[in-house]
């Protein structure tokens, strides 16, 4: 983990890019220092939760979890009937999980230092607690990706890719059609690619969506706050940063302001979540 000096920031944004998300208004919030994963949980570090718990997450109780078509192979794809309409590129698929990511002929063996997929908020919270931990709050989450930059687009500045250099795992190409991969990964990457920002922190953006604790709202106060936590209740919690599947074209979610939600028992294989810390915890 690294310690997170407290300070002040501006979170959200007074140029939204996705209206409907509720990015703004720009406000100024308070921040204490706590503790951050370094790194989003890998799927060697679940593994190790799974192993000493005997937990099942609920992808795994539920039997399915949503998968990018552009993953599968063809024996899987030709089981599916249905997708969802909005996006059909994601599909329902039978036995898709955190250990076998693309459904039953899928394996994590060559990804364990790969971003955890297939885990819903609720299995986040389970592995956080074991840990000795919690979520981070969006507001911490957002502060942290922000590196101790103000106003910025992405965690190191305003520039996708200064010097021509990548700095994240998102879509190159055409989506959902053609994926260039000039990032490197046409999946997920290891949780230690790329260069970390200010704090020292890895992929907050693209890569895997990351959970955090709060429900999802889309108004919010333009009021200065300290270590806010988001509204009493909701249907949906709220994730942040983005995938490696966001493009510009359709899921522009890649900046420190954008965010995105699902319920609380929703998996999908881009969807993962790093742990926060009031203090360091011992090791484990």
């Amino acid at each position: 983990m690294v310690a997170i000096p407290g300070g002040v920031f501006t979170m959200g944004t007074h140029e939204p890019e996705i209206q409907q998300d509720g990015e703004g208004p720009a406000r100024r919030v308070h921040i204490d220092s706590f503790y951050m994963d370094q790194y989003e949980v890998s799927n060697e570090e679940f593994e190790r939760f799974v192993s000493s718990t005997g937990y099942i997450t609920e992808a795994e109780k539920f039997g399915d979890s949503f998968v990018f078509e552009g993953m599968l192979s063809e024996a899987v794809k030709a089981d599916i009937h249905q997708a969802v309409a909005a996006a059909p590129w994601w599909l329902p698929v039978k036995g898709a999980s955190w250990k076998h990511p693309e459904g039953p002929d899928s394996s994590i063996s060559s990804r364990m230092d790969h971003p955890v997929l297939h885990v819903s908020w609720n299995d986040a919270v389970a592995f956080c607690t074991w840990a000795g931990k919690r979520l981070p709050t969006e507001a911490e989450w957002e502060y942290s990706c922000r590196g101790g930059l103000e106003n910025r687009l992405f965690p190191w500045g305003n520039k996708l890719q200064p010097k021509g250099q990548h700095y994240a795992n998102i879509w190159q190409g055409e989506f959902p059609t053609n994926n260039t991969a000039e990032d490197g990964y046409k999946g997920t990457a290891p949780v230690t690619a790329f260069p970390p920002n200010g704090y020292g922190l890895y992929n907050m953006v693209g890569n895997a969506w990351e959970w955090t604790s709060d429900w999802w709202a889309v108004h919010h106060s333009p009021q200065e706050a300290h270590n806010p936590k988001g509204p009493s209740s909701g249907t949906d919690r709220v994730k942040k940063g983005g995938s490696y599947m966001c493009h510009k074209s359709y899921c522009y979610r890649y900046r420190c302001a954008a965010r995105s939600q699902n319920t609380p028992d929703s998996s999908a294989s881009n969807l993962g979540f790093r742990c926060a810390a009031d203090t360091a915890p011992g090791p484990h």
